[in-house]
């Protein structure tokens, strides 16, 4: 099973947990995912204005989104861990300790996804 799946999976049961150190990690990772496929918009591209110059039917404007492979899904999903982790470890005032736990949390939720059985080497 892939690990976008296993975290789509595990969003719906975080959130009837309750879990909102897990909820946001896995919306927050999700996104980072889907952000990855977006295709680039070229703005080199001639465009005009006139209504007549604007693409016509159903799909005109549609793309398809670029494929992730799982290791590269890892490597964001990673990344968004050790961001987490980073910021917790710069948050060093005691007013902001419970953020900090709070990233903690949240890069372990994360890291559990990618030490998990089908994990990509």
């Amino acid at each position: 099973m892939s690990l976008r799946l296993r975290m789509r999976q595990a969003l719906p049961e975080a959130m009837r947990a309750r879990d909102k150190a897990a909820v946001s990690a896995l919306r927050s990772a999700l996104a980072a995912l889907d952000n990855a496929e977006a295709v680039p918009v070229d703005v080199s591209g001639p465009r005009g204005l006139a209504i007549e110059e604007s693409p016509v039917g159903v799909g005109a404007t549609e793309a398809p989104r670029r494929a992730l492979s799982e290791r590269g899904a890892a490597d964001i999903v990673r990344a968004e861990a050790d961001e987490r982790l980073a910021v917790a470890s710069r948050l060093t005032a005691p007013a902001q300790a419970d953020r900090a736990a709070r990233l903690r949390e949240e890069a372990a939720v994360l890291l559990r996804f990618l030490e998990g059985p089908a994990a990509p080497v």
